[in-house]
């Protein structure tokens, strides 16, 4: 298989699929879930139908072991096993995606919709709170950086801080929703 860009960006990835059967590389069936995704695919059939409307030329780029593309459910089987936190970051790195000085990140903490796991009389079901993500947009270039996980014991308004500090950006302007900017925690975001 030729080295492509693409290719190399999902080359660190630990592979958590079973040994047992597979044709096709980890990195190739990620590379062409996120080809299919970019040119507008919504659904695994879809990027399915992509896969086979564009094979031969993903083939001549590709070059993959006896000319074969993995199948729709091969990708999906793939995505599913794949960490998303990782799968993120080889792409945030792949493009390249970091804020620059001068740029606005807006952020916006949100609660992941049927995250969240109600107590229940069934000793086999753990109870938890909603899933709490912070998310931050380039406004400038309209680039998504990767979200930040708020501790299920906090919210929004305690993680922010967290969340800038590990940015540890200089000179980049953060722009926040109302509920960020009380009196009490302004004191954190100046520094």
């Amino acid at each position: 298989m030729s080295e492509l860009s693409i290719l190399d960006a999902f080359a660190e990835l630990p592979d958590t699929r079973r040994s047992a059967g597979q044709r096709h590389t980890q990195s190739l069936c990620l590379a062409l879930f996120t080809l299919a995704v970019a040119a507008g695919n919504r659904g695994f059939l879809a990027i399915g139908d992509w896969v086979k409307a564009y094979h031969d030329e993903l083939v001549v780029l590709f070059k993959p072991p006896k000319g074969r593309l993995p199948s729709y459910s091969t990708i999906r089987r793939t995505l599913l096993r794949t960490e998303y936190a990782r799968y993120g970051a080889c792409l945030s790195q792949f493009f390249e995606i970091q804020p620059r000085a001068g740029e606005t990140i807006a952020t916006h903490g949100k609660g992941l919709r049927g995250s969240y796991e109600a107590i229940s009389d069934d000793p086999n079901i753990d109870s938890h709170p909603a899933i709490m993500l912070v998310s931050a947009y380039i406004v400038e270039r309209g680039l998504i950086l990767d979200p930040y996980e708020v501790d299920s014991k906090t919210n929004e308004i305690t993680a922010l801080p967290a969340f800038i500090t590990q940015m540890a950006l200089k000179g980049v302007v953060f722009a926040f929703d109302a509920i960020s900017t009380q009196k009490n925690s302004s004191d954190h975001y100046r520094e």
